[in-house]
């Protein structure tokens, strides 16, 4: 099939706006990916007392990520789960400006797309209101916890994380039935190809769990 002559200009200039839009897209997915692998060589891989300074440096890194894009919704979802694993490792008083920053990061992805990388979001917030002291301390609320990973569940039933934390959940209410439930059905998540090592990682908490429950 010949293309005429005619219509050649046009799809060259359809390419010249493509092309440039998807080296776009390809950068931005390249960089999500650099943060999702160094937060897990961090979480998992790193002595514990070397977390909280290592998070530190990537939330610079995330925080000009969320500059740089403000209209993605994955870049405040990663900046939100960075500060909160920060104030993790953090701990004391100054952890807890760092959640109500996570919280914030978690509360505007969610306004602009709750199923952005399933779910994450509603997952990440949800694990925050369950963890964090309630008031006058903090923001925690059970309640809230658990509309959120119900939510983050309907969006993805069969993710690690979104069953993981569901489990965890059930599992800080005393229900450890149902913690064994969600723990066993996130073991059988599907893996995710490019996030080997929070798989693994992620597994190994499960298991830790799981055998916390038997003893």
């Amino acid at each position: 099939m010949t293309i005429p002559s005619s219509v050649i200009p046009r799809l060259l200039l359809l390419l010249a706006i493509l092309l440039p839009w998807q080296a776009r897209a390809d950068a931005f997915d390249d960089q999500l990916l650099s943060i999702q692998k160094r937060w897990a060589e961090i979480q998992y891989q790193l002595p514990e007392d070397q977390r909280a300074e290592a998070f530190e440096t990537l939330q610079n890194e995330t925080h000009l990520f969320v500059e740089n894009h403000p209209q993605r919704p994955e870049a405040k979802i990663w900046d939100g789960i960075v500060l909160s694993t920060w104030a993790g490792a953090k701990g004391g008083l100054g952890a807890l400006s760092l959640v109500k920053k996570a919280r914030k990061q978690f509360e505007a992805a969610i306004a602009e797309d709750p199923t952005s990388l399933d779910g994450s979001a509603l997952t990440s917030l949800g694990s925050l209101y369950y963890q964090v002291p309630g008031w006058p301390v903090g923001f925690g609320d059970d309640d809230k916890a658990r509309e959120l990973l119900t939510r983050a569940l309907e969006i993805n039933p069969n993710g690690i994380d979104s069953n993981y934390f569901y489990a965890d959940f059930l599992l800080d209410q005393g229900d450890k039935a149902g913690a064994r439930r969600y723990f066993n059905t996130a073991l059988q998540a599907p893996a995710r190809p490019r996030r080997p090592l929070a798989d693994e990682g992620r597994r190994g908490e499960i298991q830790a769990k799981l055998t916390s429950l038997d003893e």
